[in-house]
């Protein structure tokens, strides 16, 4: 043990019996006891609990992954295609790590949409994916070398990644790993028609007995952090379809003044009191394209703890347009959370973009190619011709042409 002196020349060894500060070695990833729980890795940052949405490009953009406890709000696209296709994501991660699922929807059976869940994508199977070989970081560019120490955004599966796992869309998940988690599922017409138990003023009878749902399963099956568990701690993923729409019988989606316009910001406020002290995770889709007043939209996105938008280019001029022929939509991320910090974990990158290759859906920074196109902006190929000809006669006094060289 190394002794250091002090000003008078004591030496001071480094003993914790005299509370002096000691450093300990940071151990392997898996010595934490906020990684005990399969599926999760910790926060060193704001020391959270973090898991993976699905898709571990998204990860990257969120700062890492979704941290346990908080509220994941996607606003759909126009047709609800690629929305819900990163709801099957999130919930085909929760199958595949061993977490607990509790689905609920007002449009869609929730059996229908875990039958419907991608399979996941094997090591030997990802060339067939259509997977990009990734350069190595030795290798230098020829033309675009001040590109080479960009901070590089993971967008195609990596061997070394142990974080998320890789899905292929056009296959389904097979019915063998649905055995091992339960399956929780809310489907609003087959509900009992009684009121809830739980008495919520001015609050919409869907949502109340779905929040009496949820907390029934956070409560029952040991999810509740503040009690403790007798069995091995697991996470639930709870995936909520289109809240807002007409189907949950709001009609925020159908008039700029709707008779219950706190239904749904009380729904997420309490929602969010019962994450925050759980083991659980929410994902949560939302028509924001239809819900005309956007006071309310401002609401829900301020109860929300993280917000991201998807705009389709589907029926839009974007579809047609050259520069964005390799891209499906863009990525608008709205709000990241402070969690245990002052500040948010904030990309550097703004400008996202998404494509949907054919096994697999990509977030990947939006880089547009150069404008060559055939029409000149500057002048006209008739007045180029001249000042070429004014050129080869010579830049004297008695060179003709309609456009004088200015040196």
């Amino acid at each position: 043990m190394k002794m250091a002196a002090r000003a008078g020349g004591e030496p001071v060894t480094a003993a914790r019996g005299r509370g002096a500060p000691s450093f300990q070695r940071k151990g392997p990833p898996g010595s934490s006891r906020l990684a005990a729980i399969a599926g999760t890795r910790p926060a060193v940052r704001h020391g959270q609990l973090l898991l993976s949405t699905g898709l571990p490009s998204l990860d990257s953009v969120l700062g890492g992954g979704l941290a346990v406890g908080t509220l994941l709000l996607i606003e759909e696209d126009k047709y609800g295609v690629y929305s819900h296709l990163l709801f099957k994501y999130f919930l085909a991660e929760g199958v595949v790590c061993g977490h607990d699922l509790f689905v609920a929807s007002a449009k869609e059976l929730p059996t229908n949409i875990l039958k419907e869940l991608p399979a996941p994508l094997l090591d030997n199977c990802r060339k067939e994916a259509g997977e990009e070989t990734t350069t190595s970081e030795d290798d230098s560019m020829q033309i675009a070398w001040r590109y080479q120490n960009f901070p590089k955004m993971e967008a195609s599966p990596s061997t070394s990644s142990r974080f998320g796992h890789y899905y292929d869309i056009s296959k389904t998940m097979s019915s063998e790993l649905f055995q091992s988690i339960k399956c929780h599922s809310f489907f609003l017409p087959e509900e009992p028609s009684l009121q809830p138990t739980i008495k919520m003023h001015n609050m919409n009878c869907g949502y109340a007995r779905l929040l009496q749902s949820i907390q029934k399963i956070i409560y029952q099956e040991g999810f509740d952090g503040s009690h403790p568990q007798k069995k091995q701690k697991n996470i639930l993923r709870i995936g909520v379809q289109s809240l807002g729409s007409m189907l949950w019988g709001d009609d925020i989606c159908c008039t700029d003044n709707p008779e219950d316009a706190h239904s749904i910001t009380k729904f997420l406020y309490i929602l969010r009191g019962l994450l925050r002290k759980s083991l659980s995770a929410c994902i949560i889709t939302v028509p924001a394209h239809l819900i005309q007043n956007k006071a309310i939209m401002e609401r829900v996105t301020n109860l929300s703890d993280v917000v991201v938008g998807l705009e389709s280019f589907i029926g839009s001029e974007r579809e047609t347009n050259p520069l964005y022929k390799d891209y499906h939509g863009l990525i608008h991320v709205r709000q990241i959370p402070r969690l245990n910090c002052l500040i948010c974990d904030v990309s550097d990158t703004k400008d996202l973009a998404f494509r949907l290759k054919r096994k697999q859906f990509t977030i990947e920074r939006l880089h547009l190619p150069p404008d060559l196109s055939d029409a000149v902006s500057r002048s006209s190929k008739q007045e180029l011709a001249a000042a070429a000809k004014l050129l080869s006669s010579g830049c004297g006094a008695g060179a003709g042409g309609k456009k004088h060289l200015d040196f």
